[in-house]
């Protein structure tokens, strides 16, 4: 049965599509598995991605790594490097005759490894410590890191063993060392089988609790590959498809989640199954379609940052949301064809009408009263115990990971450590300035003996001129390490002050290097912060206002994702910058916030809440509209979605916690951040402080100026015009018969 006569609405469009997907069922699932398979093979056959290349067009260090590709093409080949740290045993120096022919021997080692380009030899190039007790040997090899083969790792590897055999204490760092790979292990499989178990009690039915999984998998499969497949296109690193495999997975469940309640609650109220599909699409459908498109701003937002690599991973993340959506709409129906009344729990089946009513209220039900009963008491401690979690994050400080952030016991560590007791702590924050003039020597020498006074600055290297003589590196030993404060305030100072060496040199003086990358690269993301936020949370509101019909509910839900977010925040900076709890979250060196944190964090986290936001007001609107007071509303709100969006957010909490458990600081910090912010935002700010507010304001809350509502387009996501034509007509005959054909 079709409505006729109404005017076009999303409800009234998707109605039509869930009974369709679910009537044509073989051919709409036969159509997504040939396109999992057509886009997998697609990316089997395709070349492989590109290595991960990282540019930020504007800033200083860019602009110098740029004249550092035109002057020094050689040196600025981007091979991979090692950095392979010597200490002596106990009691004997390098310096020493027998110890100094076992470096040497290492050092041929190394060299005779496949693809390698060089070796530094530590004794000709000033590489020991003082004390004679350390040695370090630079390793240049001819190809990137994710080039290099098994047996160049292998190799090195080797070497670095038979020199620990003589008894030297021997590590190494640099991206030429290959990293123990902890993803994808134990605490992450935990996760998933969470998942599965609050969909089994959800549901009550293994069939109902296997389809958000199956169809989450089958869209990021889609969108994964679709990456993998277009990556030597579109410069797509493999890296770009951890954001959208992450979210993909989350609203790909979220989304299924919902539409399969919807199924089940329209079969419960006497529904046949195509008709019961349709009007779930319909409804909880039309939800999806506005949550997904808040998510979509949100991930395309990341644009605003001016990073080409975040803005391919935002864009590849969105086209992943969208495939979610679609299937959503379209293979869930047909699943749902295909299980008839197995989605419901086994006492259930039998039933035939509407099920009968019952006084007992759910748990959403009983909670709901209680908030209605003391709307401003739960307000109060809702704001006020989010706003003091928040508290830590007004001294957030960004940075980027490096070897010094690594496991306690891998290799890069200990090396990273060995470096700072024997050459201090700066010597693994090295800076890079670049001094273009004509006579580039000369006033390399100029800028150098400047550089030296600077407070902060240890050692200043001789320049090292290019053939043509116009360019000069110079490399900067700071007294500080690389995720320090000070090392950031010194390249200020140094870049304030090569203002006026520029002038008296007759020259152009830059400070790069990968210390200078990360701190241009954090007050990037910090200053794109608060735009992608107005960016973002304004077109959500648009598009809230056009789900609501209400100028304050979408206001609220900003207001109230903008808290949540800051209190994720404030419990990050305390876990991760201050070390509190860190023996429970297992932090082995507190230190800044990765600078994408926070940026990655409102993204995902925005669209998981205006999921939960869509969902569940959605519900108290549609009583709402249909004659239900207030008040009431927000009881059927809860009595239908509570349950969904809780076991939603509890899904969502259990697969991001997996990451806490990972041995680095990093991956823990990403899955803390997210796990604690879906907590507040799901059972804080949705469950509690927006049935606060809903209800403080009443009638108030659904006003729309009747100027503007006569402006903004009607799309019906409630389903009111859908109820009416559903209300006014009975399905035809013919429509009868083939719903009585249709079977488990």
């Amino acid at each position: 049965m079709t409505p006729t006569g109404v005017p076009f609405a999303v409800a009234t469009f998707l109605y039509k599509l869930g009974r369709l997907s679910f009537r044509r069922r073989r051919y709409v699932a036969l159509l997504w598995v040939l396109l999992l398979g057509g886009i997998g093979f697609a990316s089997s056959a395709a070349p492989a991605p590109p290595a991960d290349s990282f540019s930020m067009p504007g800033t200083e260090s860019q602009k110098a790594f740029d004249l550092l590709d035109q002057k020094f093409p050689a040196a600025s080949a981007e091979g991979a490097t090692a950095r392979v740290v010597i200490r002596a045993p106990e009691g004997e120096k390098l310096t020493d005759p027998a110890p100094k022919a076992d470096v040497r021997k290492l050092v041929t080692a190394l060299g005779d490894g496949p693809q390698v380009a060089s070796v530094a030899d530590p004794y000709k190039a000033n590489a020991v410590s003082k004390d004679g007790s350390t040695a370090y040997a630079s390793v240049t090899y001819k190809v990137a890191g994710t080039e290099l083969t098994d047996k160049a790792h292998e190799a090195l590897t080797k070497a670095i063993d038979d020199a620990r055999d003589e008894g030297f204490t021997v590590e190494a760092g640099g991206d030429a060392v290959e990293a123990d790979q902890e993803m994808g292990g134990t605490a992450e499989m935990v996760g998933i089988a969470i998942s599965a178990i609050v969909l089994i009690i959800t549901f009550g039915s293994m069939v109902a609790a296997g389809m958000p999984l199956l169809t989450a998998i089958i869209g990021v499969g889609i969108g994964v590959s679709g990456i993998a497949a277009l990556g030597s296109v579109l410069n797509l690193s493999s890296t770009t498809s951890t954001l959208a495999s992450m979210i993909g997975l989350a609203v790909g469940i979220d989304y299924a989640l919902f539409i399969v309640s919807r199924y089940r609650a329209e079969l419960a109220e006497g529904h046949e199954g195509e008709d019961a599909a349709g009007r779930a699409v319909g409804t909880a459908g039309s939800a999806v379609v506005f949550a997904g498109l808040t998510v979509v701003v949100a991930l395309t937002g990341l644009s605003v940052v001016g990073i080409p690599m975040l803005s391919k991973m935002g864009l590849a993340a969105a086209a992943t949301v969208a495939i979610a959506v679609l299937i959503a709409l379209t293979m869930i129906p047909a699943l749902l064809g295909f299980a008839g009344k197995k989605v419901l729990r086994r006492k259930d089946r039998k039933r035939t009408g509407p099920a009968p009513d019952t006084d007992k209220p759910n748990l959403g039900t009983r909670w709901s009263r209680f908030v209605l009963r003391r709307p401003l008491g739960v307000l109060l401690v809702g704001v006020i115990g989010l706003g003091a979690i928040a508290v830590p994050a007004a001294s957030l400080e960004l940075g980027l990971p490096d070897e010094g952030s690594s496991a306690p016991d891998s290799t890069q560590r200990k090396a990273y450590d060995m470096l700072s007791e024997s050459f201090g702590a700066g010597f693994n924050g090295t800076l890079m300035v670049t001094v273009d003039a004509k006579g580039a020597a000369g006033a390399a020498k100029e800028v150098g003996a400047s550089l030296a006074k600077v407070d902060g600055v240890v050692a200043v290297t001789p320049a090292q001129v290019n053939q043509a003589g116009d360019t000069a590196i110079m490399t900067v030993v700071p007294s500080t390490g690389p995720s320090d404060h000070r090392t950031e305030d010194l390249v200020k100072t140094i870049r304030s002050d090569a203002k006026s060496w520029a002038a008296d040199t007759d020259s152009e003086i830059l400070v790069t290097g990968a210390t200078a990358m990360t701190i241009d690269f954090s007050q990037t993301l910090n200053d794109a912060l608060v735009p992608y936020l107005l960016l973002v949370v304004g077109l959500a509101f648009l598009l809230l206002m056009l789900v609501f019909r209400s100028v304050l509910v979408p206001l609220k839900a900003a207001l109230g994702f903008l808290l949540s977010v800051a209190a994720a925040l404030g419990a990050v900076v305390a876990v991760f910058q201050w070390g509190w709890l860190a023996d429970i979250f297992g932090v082995d060196q507190p230190g800044p916030i990765m600078s994408m944190m926070p940026i990655f964090m409102i993204g995902v986290v925005f669209g998981l809440a205006m999921d939960y936001e869509v969902f569940l007001v959605t519900r108290m609107r549609e009583a709402y509209v249909h004659g239900a007071r207030p008040g009431e509303a927000i009881v059927t709100g809860f009595r239908h979605g509570g349950r969904v969006v809780g076991a939603a957010a509890v899904i969502m909490m259990s697969v991001f916690s997996g990451f806490i458990m990972e041995d680095n600081d990093m991956i823990a910090m990403m899955g803390f951040g997210l796990a604690v912010a879906v907590l507040f935002d799901a059972f804080v700010v949705r469950m509690a402080i927006v049935p606060a507010v809903l209800a403080l304001l009443g009638k108030r809350a659904w006003w729309l100026p009747k100027w503007l509502d006569k402006a903004l387009p009607n799309v019906d996501v409630e389903g009111e015009k859908l109820q009416k034509a559903l209300t006014a007509s009975a399905p035809p005959a013919e429509d009868d018969r083939e719903l009585e054909t249709v079977r488990g």
